[in-house]
């Protein structure tokens, strides 16, 4: 009789911090994609201009290659 209460006490509590951690992720996803377009896209390359342009896809402050195309091994063959 106490099993079948925790167990539904548990699933509820699951679902819940879910539900919690998707919505946070929505919003956080929501707000990057406004202020992207926001700054019509000049906020994400603002960090990779330096001095020597050479230099700036590996630099610190440029967290990627903007100049690179990023292909998954798993999806290099397949067409979505």
């Amino acid at each position: 009789v106490f099993f079948p209460l925790l167990q539904k006490w548990t699933v509820f509590a699951l679902s819940a911090s879910s539900s919690l951690g998707c919505l946070s992720c929505l919003l956080g996803l929501a707000t990057s994609i406004g202020l992207t377009l926001g700054s019509q896209g000049r906020v994400l390359l603002a960090p990779c201009t330096s001095a020597n342009v050479a230099l700036a896809p590996v630099s610190r402050e440029c967290p990627f290659d903007p100049t690179h195309v990023y292909v998954s091994p798993q999806g290099a063959g397949a067409a979505c």
